[in-house]
C-alpha cells in the first residue's frame, strides 16, 4: 500500500473537516455548503461574474446555474446583466443575502480565531510558504487580483 501523499492528503482531510465542521451551521441556516461559499464570496467581491464564481468554487456550469436559481429565488443575491458584456450576469448580494453571509462571515472569523490561537507564529509562516509553494508549482491563478 503506497504511503499518504504529504501534502495533498493532509489538504484534503482539513477542507473535509471544516466543512463538516461548518456543517451544522449552514444546515441551520438552510444552506448547503456550496450556498454558504458562494455567499461568503460574494459579501467579499461581489459584483462578480457567473464565470469567476464558476473558477473559485470549482463549480460545473450547470451545478452553479442550479445554486444560483435557489439562493435567487430565497431573495438572497440578484442577477443583472454585465454592461461590459451583454450575454453574461454579474451578481450582487441582496440586503438579506447580506444579513446571512454576515453571519457566515461570523462563523467563519470565530474558526479562524481558535486555530489561530492554536497556531505559533512560524508554523502559520511555514503553511503560507506551503501555500505559496504549491500556487508556484501549478502555475495556477483562481481568482484574478483586482477582479470585480
Amino acid at each position: 500500500m503506497p504511503a499518504p501523499l504529504r501534502i495533498l492528503s493532509p489538504i484534503h482531510k482539513a477542507s473535509r473537516q471544516i466543512g463538516l465542521y461548518l456543517e451544522p451551521s449552514m444546515e441551520e441556516l438552510a444552506l448547503g455548503a456550496t450556498g454558504g461559499h458562494l455567499l461568503s464570496y460574494l459579501a467579499s467581491y461581489a459584483p462578480c461574474s457567473v464565470g469567476e464564481l464558476t473558477r473559485v468554487l470549482g463549480l460545473k456550469r450547470s451545478t452553479m446555474t442550479s445554486v444560483l436559481d435557489r439562493l435567487e429565488e430565497r431573495g438572497f443575491l440578484s442577477r443583472e446583466v454585465d454592461p461590459d458584456d451583454r450575454r453574461s450576469f454579474r451578481l450582487r448580494l441582496t440586503r438579506e443575502g447580506r444579513r446571512i453571509a454576515h453571519r457566515i462571515g461570523g462563523l467563519l472569523r470565530k474558526f479562524e480565531r481558535e486555530a489561530l490561537s492554536r497556531i505559533r507564529p512560524r508554523d502559520l509562516e511555514g503553511f503560507h510558504s506551503v501555500m505559496a509553494t504549491i500556487a508556484e508549482v501549478t502555475q495556477v491563478t483562481v481568482r484574478e487580483k483586482g477582479t470585480r
